[in-house]
């Protein structure tokens, strides 16, 4: 695990994003952790483990744990003890589907929780590259996100968190897209409960992502692959921890939060941030013009100290040459936090529209098998100006 430290190195970054407003809000944060009951959903992956770690070392009441993945959940209690060690309230895992009896079991049983914190997702642009896929994509993004929060709110919980992204804000793939039809129950949700979410970058080395490959490449001697024009910000994992924390604590209803553009945050390429990880490592890039090149020359230019990498122009289905936080539609407040902006949502909503996304997706359903055209047909609906960028490939098709 490479640490935060050299990850912002990687990044282009030489200070971490969010210290001066944990900093000026410790004091609050500590207090309400101290004091609370936290559920934490999907908290086993990268963003839900750095979460639990932000609310385990401030030492809450009970922190429990649900995520589908048993090793790891594991690998979280783990690291928990070897770094943090132990605090009196009640910290318990639970290797559960949110989606299940067993959840709903959960949530029936002990005094309730004062905060629950969805943080399960499929995050992947690669998950639409088939209908099925696509299916579970909306099943965990959209609509287990709606059955937690009717779970959380009829235990009389303060507060529902659930993570977005900034691919909700202008989507053009169908995972963004599933993000900001969730954003679209959460508005209607909030008329009931108290509810709050943040969209943030990608979180550098985190599982599965395309950093996270690079480690996985290096370590088997093999050859580094990524797009030479494709823009992103980045977070460490830590800062996804800290950020979501914020607004799920300190967030009013229906607020989103978001990294503040600045000095510190700014757009890097993934080959730039490849050449900076080789040359850490004591390699020289070396680019290659092919995959097959870049296979063929592996153990060859390896021995040398250099490394065979392939840059190229991505032209994959769903893939935003840049991305944003918020629209030109949306209200900003950007004077509350030193380096976190807010979006202030009012409770409006389409209750005609969303009723006909609930019905049409069980109608989908319930035919047992289905196309991604009426899916996407669907999307567009919900989202009249959802650029959708389909180009017939997709990342699996990539080394």
């Amino acid at each position: 695990m490479i640490p935060d430290n050299s990850i912002l190195r990687l990044i282009g970054r030489d200070r971490p994003l969010f210290d001066s407003d944990v900093l000026a809000h410790e004091q609050q944060l500590s207090s309400m952790v101290a004091n609370s009951r936290f559920l934490v959903i999907g908290g086993a992956g990268s963003i839900g483990q750095a979460v639990t770690r932000e609310i385990f070392k401030r030492k809450p009441k009970v922190l429990h744990v649900v995520d589908i993945s048993e090793n790891n959940m594991v690998e979280l209690v783990r690291d928990v003890r070897s770094t943090l060690g132990y605090i009196e309230g009640d910290f318990r895992t639970f290797a559960i589907d949110c989606g299940n009896s067993e959840f709903e079991a959960l949530m029936q049983t002990g005094d309730g929780y004062d905060y629950v914190l969805n943080l399960s997702a499929l995050k992947h642009v690669r998950s639409e590259k088939d209908p099925f896929t696509l299916m579970r994509m909306i099943e965990v993004n959209v609509l287990n996100t709606i059955k937690t929060i009717e779970a959380t709110r009829v235990r009389g919980a303060r507060k529902y968190f659930c993570v977005s992204t900034d691919k909700a804000a202008n989507p053009v793939n169908m995972m963004g897209a599933s993000k900001r039809i969730m954003e679209m129950f959460l508005m209607r949700s909030s008329a009931e409960l108290s509810i709050s979410t943040a969209r943030f970058a990608n979180v550098a080395f985190s599982d599965g992502s395309l950093l996270h490959g690079f480690n996985q490449r290096f370590a088997k001697r093999q050859p580094i692959s990524a797009p030479n024009d494709v823009r992103r910000y980045f977070i460490t994992s830590q800062e996804s921890g800290e950020l979501c924390l914020l607004s799920c604590l300190l967030g009013e209803n229906r607020d989103i939060f978001f990294p503040k553009l600045s000095e510190a945050l700014n757009l890097t390429k993934f080959s730039d941030i490849a050449t900076r990880y080789l040359k850490q490592l004591g390699f020289e890039p070396y680019e290659c013009k092919s995959e097959d090149e870049a296979r063929d020359r592996a153990t060859e230019l390896i021995a040398q100290k250099k490394w065979p990498c392939y840059f190229f122009n991505s032209d994959t289905t769903g893939e935003k040459d840049f991305e944003e936080f918020f629209t030109d539609r949306e209200v900003l407040d950007v004077k509350r936090f030193i380096n976190i902006g807010v979006i202030k949502n009012k409770p409006d909503f389409d209750q005609v529209r969303l009723q006909y996304f609930s019905s049409t997706i069980a109608a989908i359903k319930a035919k047992r098998t289905w196309e991604k055209t009426e899916i996407v047909d669907l999307f567009n609906y919900m989202i009249p100006d959802f650029a959708h960028k389909e180009t017939g490939k997709y990342l699996d098709g990539r080394m």
